[in-house]
This record gives structure tokens, C-alpha cells and sequence, in this order.
């Protein structure tokens, strides 16, 4: 298990959390509720083993707000730190799914519309990123033709897409997921619809790994969340229930 120090100050019941020889065994497998209790107690494999289950989900939702890959990524780590910084925030009723996209949203608007976008380097918002995945290069064009097809949807329609198709979540996650309605998700997905030709919208069901985190991205966002909750100053995990 993961060895915990309790910080100074008034709230007892605070651990930071620190690096582990090895993630937990099975981590990958136990339901989330279980990792967050773990998460709570300061055990970074339970985090890590969170962060790699949404990493996908999270990149996807940022990417239909920036339609960048650096900028994108920068959200998703926002997304994260933010989460494991105070999980006492996460109410257990809802789905934490939600809750965790809902923060990488949050993240992505915000980037988008602040000063920090201009000094991250990156394509053009609104222009759909570049792939780095490894792949043939017919599989390649069309991949690059059907994401530059997604990110001329406007984004009020875009987010919903994404994560009704790309992603595959239910509406009434996708709305948790957006502060949204579910009535509202069922409208943004019918113009969505109505806005790609019939035969485009059959490519983009039937191709896979759309707006995909790469894995290179997915190794630097668990890598530089676990050393900054290890190490930062104000990133302390609570030990205590919400």
C-alpha cells in the first residue's frame, strides 16, 4: 500500500499522496467507487489506475470544445488535477464519468476562452488536430477527412456528437456530462445529424479511434498529474469521507 504523510494544519484528515513502488494489483479492474475510496486514502495507484479509465473520455470532450491536440491535452491534466485535488467535492450519488468530464468541459472552455490558449503552441482552434497515431496512410487521410468534417459541426453540437457517438455514453450521461438537459442532448444530436451528409455520417460510425488521445498523450498526462499531486503544494488527496 501506499505510504501516506499527513500534512500540517488544521485539516487532520489530509494526505498527500506519494509515489508507490507499483500501482495496486488489479486496480485497472476494481469499480470506481472502490478507487475513489483508495484515492481518498492517499493510494496513487487508485488514482493512476482512474486517470488511465477516462483519459480517452476526457481528451474527446476537450477536443470538441479546442479542437487542438496540445491544448487538449493541457485541459485534460487541468481536468484531472482539479478532480484529485479535493475528491471531497465528488458526491457519490452521481456518476463520477460525469462528474470527471463535466471538470475537462469546464477546462476546455475556459483555456479556450483565456489568455493561457495564446501561449500554448498548437493549430488553430476549431480545426480538427492532426493525428500522431501510427497508421496507414489511406487509414490516415480518411481518419484526417472525417475529424476535419466533425470540427465544422458548431460546437454546441459537436460536444453532444462526440460523446453520443464517438464516445458511445447514454444521453442522460452526456447531459451530466454537459449541464445540460437531456431534452437538449436529443436536439443538439438531431441537428448534428441533419448538418452531415447521410453517407458522411455512416463513415464516421463505422471509423474507429475519431479524436483518440495518443498514447504518447496518455503516458504524459498520467505521468505529469501523479507528480504534481505528489509534490505540489496546494494538491493534497483527503483521507476523510465527503
Amino acid at each position: 500500500m501506499l505510504e501516506t504523510t499527513p500534512q500540517p494544519g488544521p485539516d487532520k484528515g489530509s494526505a498527500r499522496i506519494r509515489h508507490a513502488a507499483a500501482p495496486s494489483a488489479g486496480s485497472d479492474t476494481l469499480p470506481d467507487l472502490l478507487l475513489i475510496e483508495r484515492a481518498r486514502a492517499g493510494d496513487e495507484g487508485a488514482v493512476e489506475a482512474l486517470i488511465r479509465r477516462y483519459s480517452r473520455r476526457l481528451y474527446r470532450v476537450a477536443c470538441s470544445v479546442l479542437m487542438d491536440e496540445e491544448r487538449s491535452e493541457a485541459a485534460v491534466l487541468d481536468a484531472f488535477l482539479t478532480a484529485f485535488s479535493d475528491l471531497n467535492r465528488y458526491e457519490t450519488t452521481g456518476k463520477f464519468a460525469a462528474w470527471l468530464t463535466r471538470q475537462a468541459f469546464n477546462q476546455a472552455r475556459a483555456l479556450r476562452g483565456s489568455a493561457r490558449s495564446a501561449d500554448l503552441p498548437g493549430r488553430t482552434p476549431e480545426v480538427a488536430p492532426e493525428s500522431t497515431s501510427a497508421a496507414p496512410g489511406e487509414d490516415l487521410r480518411e481518419r484526417h477527412e472525417l475529424e476535419q468534417l466533425i470540427g465544422r459541426l458548431p460546437e454546441v453540437f459537436r460536444t453532444v456528437y462526440v460523446l453520443r457517438v464517438l464516445e458511445g455514453i447514454s444521453g442522460i450521461e452526456t447531459a451530466a456530462s454537459l449541464g445540460l438537459h437531456e431534452t437538449t442532448v436529443r436536439t443538439r444530436l438531431y441537428r448534428a445529424h441533419r448538418r452531415l451528409a447521410p453517407d458522411v455520417a455512416q463513415r464516421l460510425r463505422a471509423a474507429p479511434a475519431l479524436l483518440e488521445l495518443p498514447p504518447q498523450g496518455a503516458e504524459r498526462i498520467v505521468s505529469r498529474a501523479l507528480a504534481q499531486l505528489r509534490h505540489g503544494s496546494m494538491l493534497t488527496i483527503s483521507a476523510s469521507r465527503p
